[in-house]
C-alpha cells in the first residue's frame, strides 16, 4: 500500500521490536464441529473428510471383484480384478472408489502390455479425481486386425475396449458412474418397434400352426406333415399312410 506524505519531515523515530508492546491474543471460545455432534444409535465421528490422493497409503485389506474376459480370438480367458478402497467408512461421507486392478491369465503373448497398462491405471485410480475418462478412452481403442462379437450380438474393437466395459461395469456396481438408462416414454417406444419387428418376422406359413405332432414329417401320400412313427412304422396321422401295411 502507497502513503503520500504532503508535508515536511522535520522528526523521525527508529522503533526497535522490543518496544513494540505484546499484543494479546483474543479470548478463545469453544466452537464444537457439527459432526462432533452425534445422537443416539449414530456413531460419532470426525469433520475431516479424506478423499482420494496418491499419497494415500494402501490398507492391509481392500473389497475387490473380479471379471472374467473370454474372447473367440484366445484359447484362454482373462481375469480382470479391481480392488476398492472404502474412504470415511461408517459416516455420512462414506464412499468406494477403485485402487488398483490386476490383470490374470496363462496367455502370455500379452503379458508385457498388460502389466504396463495395469500400473498405468493403478496409477490413475490412487491419483484421485474424475477416473471415469478412462473408460471412454480404452472403448476408443480397435485392434487393426479386426474385433470380435461376443455372445448376444454386442461388437468388441479390441480387447483393450473389453476391459474398458469392465471398468465401465465396475465403476456403475460402486455408484461412480449412472448406468444409462431410457426414460419411460423411449421405453414405450423401443418395446412397441419389437413387438412389430417380432410380428413381421413370425413365421406364418402352413406350418406354423399345424394339428399334429411338433416334428411330423411330410407325408408323400397326402401331403401333410403328420408322418410319426408308431409301433416301430413311420405312419400318417392324417390318411393313415403306413410302409408296414
Amino acid at each position: 500500500m502507497t502513503i503520500k506524505i504532503d508535508r515536511k519531515i522535520v522528526k523521525y523515530d527508529v522503533q526497535k521490536p522490543q518496544d513494540t508492546p505484546p499484543v494479546k491474543p483474543p479470548a478463545a471460545t469453544a466452537v464444537v464441529p457439527p459432526a462432533a455432534t452425534h445422537s443416539a444409535g449414530r456413531p460419532e465421528h470426525s469433520a475431516q473428510i479424506i478423499r482420494m490422493h496418491e499419497k494415500l497409503e494402501r490398507p492391509e485389506v481392500l473389497v475387490g471383484s473380479t471379471y472374467k474376459i473370454k474372447t473367440p480370438i484366445s484359447d484362454h480367458a482373462m481375469y480382470v480384478t479391481i480392488n476398492d478402497i472404502v474412504l470415511n467408512e461408517g459416516t455420512d461421507s462414506e464412499q468406494r472408489r477403485p485402487f488398483e486392478i490386476f490383470i490374470n491369465s496363462k496367455n502370455l503373448d500379452h503379458y508385457q502390455w498388460i502389466v504396463a497398462l495395469t500400473r498405468v491405471i493403478s496409477a490413475v485410480f490412487r491419483k484421485g479425481g474424475d477416473v471415469t475418462f478412462l473408460v471412454d478412452e480404452l472403448k476408443a481403442v480397435f485392434d487393426p486386425r479386426g474385433g470380435y462379437w461376443q455372445p448376444g450380438g454386442k461388437f468388441m474393437p479390441s480387447i483393450i475396449a473389453e476391459l474398458g466395459y469392465v471398468i465401465e461395469r465396475h465403476l456403475q456396481a460402486i455408484g461412480l458412474l449412472r448406468k444409462p438408462e431410457l426414460d419411460e416414454h423411449q421405453q414405450k417406444l423401443v418395446d412397441q418397434k419389437r413387438a412389430e419387428y417380432e410380428a413381421r418376422a413370425r413365421q406364418t406359413d402352413a406350418f406354423a400352426k399345424s394339428d399334429f405332432p411338433e416334428g411330423a414329417q411330410l407325408c408323400a401320400k397326402c401331403s401333410t406333415a403328420a408322418v410319426v412313427m408308431m409301433d416301430g412304422c413311420m405312419t400318417c396321422l392324417n390318411c393313415g399312410d403306413s410302409k408296414c401295411m
